[in-house]
């Protein structure tokens, strides 16, 4: 029987969160500076089937080997990966096509989204706080979108396109974290972590016939090296969550936009918009009344924030 960690331990809590924010922003970074180099199909393999290592030796040190390899519900872990590898996939096309910043922010939706979906999917019902949230969150998504899908936006590189995918990732990721919703009832979480990396490392080959290329061995060192850091934050993210509640680690999702905006200045000479920080305050500020409001209901989802995070598709 695997040992029970779980504790009330806020600063360690806080600590890993931010770690995994953090790591997640670097691996992101990696895959955007392979992405002139190799297709996004290609680059969710490695970030996948890499990361299984790394999965596979947390769970036997936590003595949850047996628990991540039994399932009960086999379909719901394929349709989880199907959604996960898509807003992957989408979300490193969005990488190669916009700033760091621009696609971080973008992805500060996914609650937004995912109170909206849960209403629609679930029956669950929305009062008058949380709709003023949700709404506030998509004027902020429209504000940074609308430089790409007005006109004004770099057409000719790109960037018009890469907003949309990257908005379709944050909806895809928003349909994930409903859908584990559901599977956390049945399934182990250590099931959960293993078994969507190796679906998305299965689905991903499905894109091999489709432009793989041969990459030389520096952005086949880079990776692979986000393979391991993504499986790395993967457990840094799941363990933090032993020590402290959803709803008091949720807002520490947004330190990612400050790494975000370091990472893509020192690696990628990018600065972010007035507007896209305008935009990105709103969604923001929406998606924090969602967490403050959920956290008023005892709507602590520790389990599905665990295993859905948005960065990990």
């Amino acid at each position: 029987m695997a040992k029970n960690l779980t504790s009330h331990r806020p600063g360690l809590a806080i600590s890993l969160k931010l770690a995994a924010v953090f790591l997640f922003i670097v691996m992101a970074g990696m895959v955007k500076s392979t992405s002139d180099a190799v297709p996004p199909g290609q680059a969710v393999f490695f970030r996948s089937f890499f990361a299984i290592p790394i999965i596979l030796a947390w769970l036997i040190a936590r003595q949850e080997l047996r628990q991540g390899l039994i399932t009960r519900k086999p379909g719901y872990h394929v349709l989880r990966g199907m959604l996960g590898t898509m807003a992957m996939g989408l979300t490193f096309t969005g990488l190669g096509l916009l700033p760091l910043p621009e696609v971080t922010a973008i992805g500060f939706a996914t609650p937004i989204f995912t109170v909206i979906l849960a209403a629609i999917l679930l029956g669950e019902r929305i009062r008058m706080i949380r709709v003023s949230a949700v709404l506030l969150g998509l004027i902020g998504v429209l504000i940074m979108l609308w430089p790409r899908l007005s006109g004004t936006g770099t057409l000719q590189d790109g960037a018009t396109l890469g907003a949309i995918l990257v908005l379709m990732a944050t909806l895809m990721r928003s349909m994930v974290q409903i859908h584990v919703r559901r599977m956390v009832e049945t399934e182990h979480t250590a099931a959960i972590v293993f078994y969507f990396s190796l679906t998305a490392a299965g689905l991903s080959l499905l894109t091999a016939p489709f432009g793989w290329v041969m990459p030389d061995i520096g952005t086949i060192m880079v990776l692979v090296g986000a393979g391991f850091i993504g499986g790395i934050a993967q457990i840094l993210i799941t363990s933090s969550y032993r020590f402290g509640s959803a709803s008091m680690l949720a807002p520490y999702d947004y330190s990612s936009m400050l790494f975000a905006v370091l990472i893509g200045y020192v690696w990628f000479d990018e600065l972010p918009t007035l507007v896209m920080l305008a935009g990105a305050a709103l969604v923001i500020a929406g998606g924090a009344v969602v967490i403050w409001r959920e956290r008023q209901l005892g709507m602590d989802r520790s389990k599905a924030r665990s295993v859905s995070d948005p960065k990990s598709g």
